[in-house]
């Protein structure tokens, strides 16, 4: 597995599928994994490739304060390590804001730019408040996952599920020292002032039964990115898992319909 180190933090990330490549950047939680259950819908037709930032399992490094800035340099630091030119990048929940700072920092490493279920920053009391009553469960690991999973999956999504597999998904994110940093770092980002630098084509993806990161959340990122387009799923926060197969489909319509020179 290719590692870049980025002062002095260790960053793998892995590589799956054939063709044009596409980032996937993970959000707040174990990394690059969370991504598994949707590979099966890109790595037929894209190079997939996934790393892992600091805060995931994955990565190691001196366990300190994250920032959006440590997160978008380390970015920045695979997409030069693959050497591929500017290449096609996907960021959820986290990472969305991470890859459109990236964007706005690195124009030469990002072609084309896709953001998921992303956030600005700070300004919206509303995912403030909720993101600060989750880190206070953190010692209350069944709490925490729980209000984990009622956040970030829809209603309809949950009832649709047996009795055993909700009580999987309650009990699958449990709260770990790195977890904690990804959501100190959630409560305090703020990106607004790199949104006019962003000069890659971008598509915006909103969850309109977003509770954790409510769809006018997504909305107002596309507002600040010029020319970006917009599109929402009937979807809670984790689209890659309630609906992969409209994700996929909204990620290849907007890819073929926005060339931008050769393929990488």
């Amino acid at each position: 597995m290719p590692i870049v180190t980025v002062d002095g933090a260790r960053i793998p990330y892995r590589v799956e599928g054939s063709g044009p490549v596409l980032v996937l950047v993970h959000g707040t939680g174990a990394g690059s994994v969370t991504w598994e259950s949707a590979l099966g819908y890109f790595t037929d037709r894209y190079t997939v490739v996934l790393p892992d930032l600091s805060g995931s399992e994955a990565a190691e490094d001196d366990g300190g304060p994250l920032t959006a800035g440590l997160l978008a340099a380390q970015l920045a630091a695979v997409l030069a390590d693959l050497g591929r030119g500017p290449v096609d990048v996907l960021g959820y929940s986290l990472g969305a804001p991470v890859a459109v700072l990236t964007a706005a920092e690195h124009p030469g490493l990002v072609r084309r730019l896709i953001a998921l279920s992303g956030f600005c920053g700070q300004q919206d009391p509303y995912v403030h408040n909720g993101l600060s009553v989750w880190r206070t469960l953190a010692d209350r690991p069944d709490a925490f996952a729980r209000w984990a999973m009622v956040t970030a999956f829809s209603r309809p999504y949950l009832n649709s599920l047996t009795p055993q597999a909700v009580e999987a998904l309650a009990t699958a994110m449990r709260p770990t020292p790195n977890l904690l940093r990804q959501i100190d770092l959630d409560i305090t980002l703020d990106i607004r002032a790199a949104l006019p630098r962003v000069q890659a084509p971008a598509l915006v993806i909103g969850c309109a039964l977003d509770a954790l990161v409510p769809v006018a959340n997504a909305r107002e990122l596309a507002a600040g990115i010029a020319g970006s387009r917009y599109a929402e799923l009937d979807s809670g926060h984790v689209a890659r898992v309630e609906r992969p197969a409209e994700l996929a489909a909204l990620v290849d319509g907007f890819l073929a319909e926005t060339p931008v020179g050769d393929a990488a």
